[in-house]
């Protein structure tokens, strides 16, 4: 099975969508990835989920990603007395260390490591956004707020602080017992939630030890403000745009999802669109053209994935919902201005070996007019460089590792297939332009482009660009 589109498609399961034959029907529809959320989903449940997942992918033979997504820390104010008050604008409202049940001017605030890190003048939000507050002034164990957004407050609702860095990490106890669940359950990616600083992706990757990739999720602005330093240490990114437009306004978020889609292109990190892409499918058939707009402009800006979340994982209409993605995509893509709009965005390489290989076969297929970039790769890297450079051309990645296939199922306009690593140079290229027909990417009389290193099966050595002409015997073969 091969997809019309480069741009992959993340979908959450739940309720809708976790059992094998809805699992099957979406990856027909389009999904790429699928994402199990770990806030809902208990961990012991972890294992049956991923065995479903391949089941699905032994049946159609293609590598299928699985990105566990941990819940990180959920900030929530303490119980009322009655359940909850209404707050009225201009009045003073305590968040403190007291654990009795809150009244209409104070309420409990479970996080000591909250009220010693506000200050005067920073921003508390409540139940998302709904309630803003005002800090007026700190002493131990205590802050005094003033109300500027009023409504009601009612029992454990969420805690936003977008002025405040909170010297917490970004995983809890729950966080690491599900992170080590899903690594046991052999999921491919672990995407971070809560990310503040590179340190917060550091702890991550040293507990992975590689056994799945780390994508941070970028949803908090203390993140935006370090970009560079954690999209550098992060495998992938998701712009987590709910979560951004809680705790930044609103108007924001468009132009902050752009800088962080061009910051991930340019570091050849893969980056991920999420958040209500397709919000009105939950309960409708079909989307309106403003999240269809949304969709195309995230498939338009290069970004590698675009996700749905409630759409398929609680919705009335998952399997539409792929699906609508999917067209919209395929449509995006065949439009006269695409490859002039995402080409506009490409980086210069870097002064690194692969990285001029990268660009070499990028030009190459270009210049010739090539339909395909075949790259042998152990550890992924070698495609992850060429897909940083958008190619005009579907990029088979060839690799004996069943890991980096799967992990590869993320990557813009990446085709992977695991077959055994090749014998010499000969092999190598027959075996790509025999994929290349099998797969229907090229035909008899095409040429294609080969990029592997020299030795074979060591990582991060691209060293070497091949023109193969497929003949009558590749097509034979495959």
């Amino acid at each position: 099975m091969r997809r019309a589109r480069r741009t992959k498609i993340l979908a959450t399961l739940g309720p809708a969508s976790e059992n094998p034959e809805m699992i099957a029907k979406l990856f027909e529809a389009g999904a790429d990835v699928f994402r199990l959320n770990m806030s809902h989903l208990p961990r012991e449940k972890l294992k049956e989920r991923v065995a479903m997942i391949r089941a699905v992918e032994a049946k159609f033979k293609r590598p299928i990603a699985i990105l566990a997504d941990l819940q990180g820390p959920k900030l929530r104010v303490g119980a009322f007395e009655g359940d909850g008050t209404m707050l009225v604008p201009g009045q003073s409202f305590t968040l403190d260390a007291d654990k009795t049940p809150g009244t209409n001017d104070r309420v409990h605030l479970p996080h000591p490591e909250i009220l010693s890190s506000l200050e005067p003048g920073h921003t508390v939000l409540i139940d998302d956004g709904k309630l803003r507050l005002r800090v007026k002034s700190v002493k131990q164990g205590s802050a005094t707020t003033s109300v500027e957004v009023a409504g009601k407050i009612s029992n454990r609702k969420g805690v936003s602080l977008p002025d405040t860095t909170i010297p917490v990490a970004a995983m809890t106890d729950k966080d690491r017992s599900d992170l080590e669940a899903a690594l046991d359950a052999g999921v491919d990616w672990i995407a971070l939630s809560f990310v503040q600083r590179p340190e917060d992706v550091a702890e991550v990757k040293k507990v992975a030890r590689g056994r799945a990739l780390v994508m941070s999720k970028l949803e908090k602005p203390q993140a935006i403000s370090r970009l560079d330093e954690i999209i550098e240490i992060s495998d992938a990114v998701m712009v987590a745009r709910g979560d951004l437009g809680v705790e930044m306004p609103l108007e924001k978020v468009p132009g902050i999802q752009k800088r962080i889609v061009r910051t991930a292109r340019r570091y050849g990190k893969p980056v991920v669109v999420a958040t209500q892409m397709l919000e009105s499918m939950i309960t409708s058939p079909v989307p309106t053209r403003a999240e269809v707009s949304d969709v195309a402009t995230a498939v338009y800006d290069g970004a590698d994935a675009v996700m749905l979340s409630a759409e398929s994982a609680s919705g009335q209409y998952p399997i539409d919902a792929v699906a609508t993605m999917n067209r919209i995509a395929e449509e995006v893509e065949l439009d006269q201005n695409y490859w002039s709009i995402v080409r506009t965005l490409n980086a210069e390489p870097e002064a690194t070996g692969s990285d001029a290989i990268a660009a070499a076969s990028h030009q190459i297929a270009d210049t010739l007019n090539l339909k395909t970039v075949a790259a042998w790769t152990f550890s992924g890297s070698t495609a992850f460089r060429i897909a940083r450079e958008r190619p005009n051309s579907t990029v088979i990645a060839l690799t004996p590792s069943i890991d980096t296939a799967r992990r590869l199922a993320l990557v813009w306009g990446v085709h992977s297939i695991r077959t055994k690593d090749a014998s010499d140079i000969d092999d190598m290229a027959f075996r790509a332009c025999k994929f290349a027909v099998r797969e229907g990417f090229s035909s008899v009389g095409d040429r294609v482009i080969i990029v592997a290193g020299m030795p074979f099966g060591t990582p991060g050595a691209t060293n070497m660009v091949r023109i193969a002409f497929i003949n009558q015997e590749h097509a034979a073969q495959a």
